[in-house]
């Protein structure tokens, strides 16, 4: 497979590798404090502490935390009062080496204790919400975690909701999202790595997967490309997305995003890597195959035929909203036989007056539904959806009224975008509205024709995309009707006993199965789980 990245920048991912670059801790405690304060400048909210105590032979110790990332009762408690405290320390003509092992393994209470040895590490502790121990004498400095900061409670997602199913989404602390995980998969298998990514944010991902599950070789794909990744900053999912996805030039998403902890769950359990990102409830999963943006938590919390049905009325939305407006100008424009008379006699009373032909009338008006849309979502939430639907409502009527544009055509444009906000996935909604312009131009130009002609166009793109070596429509080009249970129909729990190998996994029994449907399930998965079905 094709990498867009050529460069490797291990030290985004990894801050704690020791470079060329990096300057040595010295021995001296002073000319140490005074090279973090030549680094970091005169920050108000870094604090430094100092201990001395000649008389009763404890060495000299200074302490730095930034105000605002640390517990404060936790640093008084578990860091500073036992150093203060310790009569171990005290012991005259003690060894720097001796007095950094007992305060490190005996002295705090504390966590996860890090060892710095040079002053990149040691900023980059600083930074997480660590507490920095100088041992005046000593070349290495402790890390003691103490982090603290104030986080968002759990809530439930905004952009995801369902009537039946948890209530709680992914807030910005990345250890609160691998905890929520945790709480859902109680599986050894389940492994998280993490990655430090950004040069001046260092911000914090982590790859979470089931191990025996997640097919290696994607694994080994989105490794390869999380490492090669060679930025100032990332502030938000989409920055990860963006630069690891595959098919770059293409409109339709590649990998899938979302805030509920439930939703990642069941997608890492079907072989999907779920990525975590510090600062963004928005996750990321991959492979993402396109009818995956189809398919909602709810699909699995209430019964079959409902979600079955359901689903049906997403896919009906998805084509309405790509070719209603696109179909109404064609047939309007070049293609008027093909509508019975009365309807056609209807609308042909309705667009007299009108000065403008169909396609510019559309245009027009899906450009105002998009502008009411955006300025429902900036305003403030509490007028933003009534001005936005007064608007729609105000607009549509005023302008058929002034005979700018035809009832039908209002019609069309209000059932279009109904119809997109019916599709769960709001990227592929998105994909959606922006093919949709060039859906309407191309039928105002070359009518029917163009409009099939464009949509082979579309379907041959598809069919060549791949999302981390996973074909985009998979498991339906390549045909694998063994894995067709829970596409656009979901089948019973109890007749989805297979794990389908769509996204690379291993085929493997999810449920109990019977001693002669095992040994069917052997023969057709083959050795890799994939290739034969």
């Amino acid at each position: 497979m094709k990498l867009k990245f050529l460069s490797n920048h291990k030290a985004a991912s990894k801050p704690e590798t020791v470079t060329a670059s990096s300057r040595p801790l010295e021995s001296s405690m002073d000319a140490n404090v005074a090279e973090i304060k030549r680094r970091i400048g005169n920050s108000a909210d870094v604090v430094f502490r100092s201990l001395s105590n000649p008389a009763s032979g404890s060495p000299s110790l200074t302490f730095i935390y930034i105000d605002g990332l640390i517990n404060a009762d936790l640093v008084t408690q578990a860091v500073i009062q036992p150093l203060t405290d310790s009569q171990d320390l005290q012991e005259q003509g003690m060894e720097n080496e001796k007095a950094l092992l007992l305060i490190k393994e005996q002295i705090l209470p504390v966590g996860g204790i890090k060892e710095c040895k040079t002053v990149e590490i040691l900023l980059s502790m600083l930074f997480e919400g660590n507490t920095i121990i100088l041992l005046d004498g000593a070349n290495t400095a402790l890390a003691a975690n103490t982090s603290g900061w104030e986080t968002r409670s759990i809530n439930e997602p905004t952009s995801q909701g369902v009537i039946r199913g948890p209530k709680e989404g992914f807030t910005e602390s990345l250890r609160t999202g691998t905890s929520m995980l945790r709480r859902r998969l109680k599986n050894a298998d389940l492994r998280v790595e993490e990655y430090k990514i950004g040069r001046r944010t260092q911000t914090g991902i982590a790859l979470v997967y089931l191990y025996g599950i997640a097919n290696e070789q994607v694994l080994a794909e989105i490794r390869k490309r999380l490492d090669a990744i060679d930025t100032d900053s990332i502030l938000e999912s989409n920055y990860i997305e963006e630069l690891i996805e595959d098919g770059g030039m293409t409109p339709f998403p590649t990998i899938l995003n979302t805030e509920r902890p439930d939703a990642m769950a069941g997608g890492i359990l079907e072989g999907q890597v779920g990525i975590i990102i510090d600062g963004t409830p928005f996750a990321l999963l991959a492979p993402a195959t396109f009818f995956s943006f189809f398919q909602s938590s709810e699909d699995y919390y209430q019964r079959y035929d409902i979600s079955s049905f359901l689903r049906i009325i997403r896919f009906t939305a998805f084509f309405v909203s790509l070719l209603l407006p696109a179909l109404y100008i064609a047939i309007t424009t070049f293609h008027q036989e093909m509508l019975p008379t009365t309807l056609l006699i209807s609308l042909a009373s309705q667009r007299e007056g009108i000065p403008f032909p169909a396609l510019i009338e559309a245009l027009i008006m899906e450009l105002t539904f998009d502008v009411l849309r955006e300025a429902g979502v900036r305003m403030p939430r509490a007028i933003g959806p009534a001005i936005s639907i007064v608007g729609a409502l105000v607009l549509g009527q005023a302008a058929v009224q002034a005979g700018l544009v035809s009832a039908a055509m209002v019609i069309v444009v209000s059932f279009t975008a109904i119809s997109n906000f019916v599709i769960p996935s709001l990227a592929i909604a998105n994909s959606i509205r922006l093919i949709r312009f060039l859906m309407m131009l191309i039928a105002g130009t070359m009518g029917l024709f163009g409009i099939m002609s464009f949509l082979m166009v579309l379907l041959i793109h598809m069919a060549g995309l791949q999302s981390f070596g996973i074909p985009y429509l998979s498991p339906v080009a390549p045909m694998k009707p063994r894995y067709l249970k829970d596409i656009i129909l979901r089948m019973p729990m109890w007749k989805m006993k297979i794990r389908p190998s769509t996204y690379g996994s291993q085929e493997a029994p999810r449920q109990n199965l019977p001693a002669k449907e095992q040994q069917v399930s052997a023969k057709q998965s083959g050795p890799q789980g994939s290739e034969n079905s």
